[in-house]
């Protein structure tokens, strides 16, 4: 295992963990916790995915990450 899977790997981990924490009702989808597991997760999987490209998964984490930003934006512009 090479250093961009592990970082793949934690990436993978971070995203998990932020929809562990919204199935157990620990987050909302609009805690900023949440969006930020999300962001660092997709960002670290793009990191890995730059090394091993896989167009699907790379996709999924361009818009991932679209998405994540654009409720962090919403979100904040409600405050």
């Amino acid at each position: 295992m090479d250093i961009f899977q592990i970082i793949g790997f934690i990436g993978m981990l971070f995203v998990v963990y932020a929809y562990f924490l919204l199935q157990t009702h620990k987050v909302t989808t609009v805690t900023l916790r949440f969006q930020l597991l999300n962001l660092i997760g997709a960002i670290l999987l793009i990191i890995s995915l730059l090394v091993h490209f896989n167009l699907g998964s790379f996709l999924i984490e361009v818009f991932w990450i679209s998405i994540t930003l654009y409720g962090m934006w919403k979100n904040r512009k409600k405050a």
